[in-house]
């Protein structure tokens, strides 16, 4: 039973990629942190607080993933790179994603009702936003725009949970982190290029070519810099603030780099290079309110 248990758990895990839960926690945090020291001359937000932002946050996540996996399955049956997920061999039923994509909705409205009041009355529409990606990129290509919100809106989250309202600053960092994350989803997508026109699927990539993706993404990577300064200006934070937007915008130039030179380099670049960038980000901003 215990053996059997663990294997489930770890199947699920799989199905989410649980690991790339890595890109949109931190921003939580920092949007949490920044809103706490701005309102009570203090970045510590409480335990409580702590407890129900992770929560809301890993169940949002597991909801949207498991929406993509539910619908996404005819696609990722034809697709090499996806065939072995455990939505399309078989090892989660369609029974089970349809009880995890509903487990997880009622998880995130329940805590966003403890948290505050304009918490709940955004998770439905959060919850909405979060599972139109899968729907956008099979008649649009501006899906990996739309999958940039559903992770920009975790400091939009984060700022509602601590002061109870939406501030001009966490829209900055918000902004940045959308255009972040459809930067380098850009990249990734590049690897489906192909199958993406074989399948009449919409993406960037495969409506303009390796190249012009590229520069999109470098042009969306320079925005979210933008907009991040942007944030620390209008957040009237100091030197460790900008020293995380000088260090992020080095790591994006670095991933670039990375992609540029050899295509094989994509998992380094996409995974490890954008997982550690949130880590250092929020390191900084800790440093700031501390």
């Amino acid at each position: 039973m215990v053996k059997q248990l663990k294997k489930q758990l770890a199947d699920f895990s799989e199905l989410v990629m649980f690991k790339h839960s890595v890109f949109s926690l931190p921003f939580i945090f920092i949007a949490m942190l920044v809103a706490s020291y701005l309102k009570n001359g203090s970045g510590w937000f409480g335990w409580q607080l702590l407890l129900l932002g992770t929560l809301a946050a890993i169940s949002a996540r597991n909801f949207a993933m498991g929406v993509n996996r539910y619908f996404d399955k005819d696609i990722d049956i034809l697709n090499p790179r996806t065939k072995g997920r455990p939505s399309v061999d078989g090892r989660v039923s369609n029974t089970q994603m349809i009880f995890f994509i509903i487990i997880n909705a009622f998880i995130f409205m329940a805590i966003a009702y403890f948290i505050n009041a304009l918490a709940f009355k955004l998770s439905l529409p959060i919850l909405l936003i979060l599972g139109a990606y899968t729907l956008f990129k099979r008649f649009s290509a501006l899906a990996h725009l739309v999958l940039g919100i559903s992770l920009g809106l975790a400091p939009i989250a984060g700022v509602v949970a601590v002061s109870g309202e939406i501030t001009m600053w966490s829209v900055y960092l918000a902004l940045g982190v959308m255009f972040w994350v459809s930067g380098f989803d850009l990249l990734y997508s590049l690897q489906d290029i192909e199958f993406d026109r074989t399948n009449n699927l919409h993406s960037i990539p495969s409506r303009f070519g390796i190249k012009k993706t590229m520069n999109i993404a470098k042009v969306f990577h320079l925005l979210a810099v933008v907009f991040w300064i942007c944030f620390v200006m209008d957040a009237s934070l100091g030197l460790w603030a900008k020293l995380a937007v000088f260090f992020a915008a080095g790591m994006l130039v670095y991933e670039h780099y990375l992609i540029s030179k050899d295509f094989t380099k994509l998992d380094k670049a996409f995974f490890t290079v954008n997982g550690y960038l949130g880590f250092v980000f929020l390191i900084f901003i800790i440093m700031e309110v501390v």
